[in-house]
């Protein structure tokens, strides 16, 4: 797979061998260009949930946050500010979903709910911090040997809006948690981000709608360059409208417990390979996901061929491979 990380070490180490090569010969005699050299330029440090240029780096890891959707759940505060967004099954056929902040961190998000297994493949490659209200035992061990951290009710900034009723009252002053927390890590890019990248020609896709079950499914229309979720449950003007709409056929298994209401909890295995379909400037591009374990980032492939995203935000389904669909129009 190919090597993703940030190239900000590269750059300082080409540059600093130039300036080296280019300091020969004897320093006092001044000899050299009258003009001197030029300044080296740095390369801009780049979002890991974007691909795009950001003005410096947060202290804080990237955070994952649990929200709610469902209509119980309207409206959703905080998504217009997430720079990625994962749509996973739930038990009873709803959907949850992760919303992933970076550099851009909101002071209220919500309405926050529990964590579940399928989690840890989802969060894992970016080292981040998992913020939920709770979870099952069996499902806060697994993500506690998967070396996650996470904050559930109880830490700092959680708060219950006197408005709502539970379990949909439950937020979360993102900003203060992102001041408590410190990141040890720089995150590696999520998804194959490339300036300049062309997707391979596809068919034309005007909108498309992700199915989870048949009580539940996501439509996205494409509307000025971008892609906008008309079935949404966040507020007026705090939508996350991405420039690529990424749906990942998934194997679905049993994470074997109930939920309080006797509904199986489905676990999505977020690891190996599976059909990909890749929304992005009007059309759909076919290929293959590839991750090669629940740590690891998420390579797309078409033809046999790895291949990169244009930069800018993302949703992605992670839609069943049995008991889900995918379907555009043109």
């Amino acid at each position: 797979m190919t090597d993703r990380r940030f190239p900000l070490l590269g750059v300082l180490a080409l540059t600093l061998s130039a300036a080296l090569a280019g300091c020969g010969g004897d320093d006092e005699a001044g000899g050299g260009d009258e003009g001197g050299d030029e300044p080296a330029v740095e390369a801009p440090a780049l979002s890991p949930l974007t691909g795009l240029p950001v003005k410096g780096e947060p202290r804080h890891p990237v955070l994952a946050v649990k929200i709610d959707n469902s209509s119980s759940s309207a409206p959703q505060v905080g998504a217009g500010d997430a720079g990625m967004v994962v749509e996973e099954l739930v038990e009873g056929g709803m959907t949850r979903l992760a919303v992933f902040y970076y550099n851009d961190v909101p002071k209220d998000v919500g309405p926050v709910r529990s964590m579940r297994a399928t989690d840890i493949g989802i969060v894992s490659p970016l080292g981040a911090a998992l913020v939920a209200s709770g979870g099952a035992p069996q499902t806060r061990e697994r993500v506690k040997d998967a070396d996650i951290k996470t904050f559930t009710e109880g830490a700092a900034g959680y708060y219950r809006e006197s408005s709502r009723s539970a379990p949909y009252n439950l937020f979360m002053k993102l900003d203060q948690l992102a001041k408590k927390v410190k990141a040890t890590e720089t995150p590696t890019p999520y998804l194959p981000f490339e300036e300049g990248a062309e997707l391979p020609k596809g068919k034309p896709a005007s909108g498309l709608t992700a199915t989870f079950s048949g009580g539940s499914s996501t439509t996205f229309e494409r509307r000025g360059g971008g892609y906008v979720n008309t079935d949404t449950f966040a507020g007026e003007g705090d939508t996350f409208d991405p420039a690529t709409v990424l749906v990942l056929r998934v194997p679905v298994g049993d994470a074997g417990y109930l939920d309080p209401a006797g509904n199986p909890v489905p676990e999505t295995k977020f690891t190996g390979r599976g059909k990909a379909f890749i929304f992005h400037g009007g059309q759909v591009v076919q290929g293959d996901w590839i991750k090669g374990g629940l740590g690891a980032p998420v390579e797309l492939e078409v033809g046999g061929g790895e291949i990169s995203l244009p930069p800018g935000k993302v949703w992605i389904e992670l839609v069943p491979k049995d008991g889900g669909d995918v379907s555009w129009t043109k």
